[in-house]
């Protein structure tokens, strides 16, 4: 990426002319050139892809890229990702209807303490619009990433919070509290979220079970004191045969020691929030008063 004038400081007009023409070269807006899109393979690959999207439109507007563009850039995993790449301008700032077609475009003021490499928002600020913005599960699969990666920590984020407006900042603040680096990936925090404000139910993030005969291993969530394990199952996970066989000894040894066992797939999660959300409220209510039965 870069203009016309770092270009011809380096290669001459004609080279200039004919890499375009090779389409080795890409005229991204006036007097700003970018190499092509190459397909990749892999999340590291999408979100660098994404990333890149977000970067050539916030330049095109001269802009910033936010959202879910800007946790591509900081190699975040998001529950969705942007259709278009997400870009703020300033309030008042005049965008052709072109542009509007492939850039989803946000009137909202970046200061340059929150702009990063000069296009896209800091981590901090990334973290706290996702929190704003999204709806709160999208929100807090960011945070988990954010604390994931380790370049910035919940103290951080709960100060950042506590500068918000008071309509938003009691929520972030809560989001932020809710948020772990333990969780594995967006399908897990998601499922998390659902699962979240069911009354009797603490679930915990990648919790260590070991039985009698040792470790059975790491489950997603787990409430230890109902001895529930709420799986988020992907097919990617268990499409071996080895890794079949190596999940019915650890899931019957997890229910012959006492555990009550429930899996859930991408599409259940994602898609159907709701049933999942009854499931679990269904059987947290059976298991509670057996539970308290057996201590008493």
């Amino acid at each position: 990426m870069g203009s016309r004038a770092d270009l011809l400081a380096k290669v001459t007009e004609a080279s200039l002319r004919r890499a375009l023409a090779a389409g080795s070269v890409v005229r991204q807006s006036r007097g700003r050139y970018a190499l092509p899109v190459r397909p990749r393979i892999g999340e590291r690959a999408e979100l660098a892809e994404l990333a890149l999207s977000g970067q050539r439109a916030a330049h095109e507007l001269s802009g910033t890229a936010i959202l879910l563009s800007a946790a591509a850039r900081w190699g975040w995993s998001t529950k969705w990702v942007a259709t278009l790449p997400q870009v703020a301008v300033p309030l008042g700032r005049k965008v052709s209807p072109r542009a509007r077609r492939s850039i989803d475009v946000r009137w909202r003021p970046v200061l340059p303490g929150d702009r990063d490499d000069g296009w896209v928002t800091s981590r901090v600020r990334t973290a706290m619009d996702c929190a704003v913005l999204l709806p709160a599960d999208e929100g807090l699969a960011v945070l988990d990433s954010a604390l994931r990666e380790g370049a910035i920590d919940r103290d951080e984020l709960l100060f950042a919070s506590a500068g918000l407006p008071r309509k938003s900042s009691s929520r972030v603040e809560s989001l932020v509290r809710m948020a772990s680096p333990l969780a594995a990936n967006p399908f897990e925090s998601v499922l998390r979220w659902i699962v979240s404000d069911i009354s009797g139910l603490s679930v915990q993030p990648q919790v260590e079970i070991t039985d009698g005969d040792g470790p059975i291993g790491r489950v997603d969530l787990a409430d230890e004191e109902l001895r529930i394990v709420i799986e988020a199952d992907s097919f990617e996970w268990h499409g071996q045969r080895e890794a079949l066989e190596r999940d019915c000894i650890r899931y019957n040894r997890l229910v012959a020691d006492g555990w009550l066992v429930l899996r859930f797939s991408w599409d259940q999660v994602m898609h159907h929030p709701e049933r999942v959300r009854d499931l679990v409220l269904r059987t947290v209510a059976q298991r509670d008063s057996r539970v308290r039965r057996h201590v008493a």
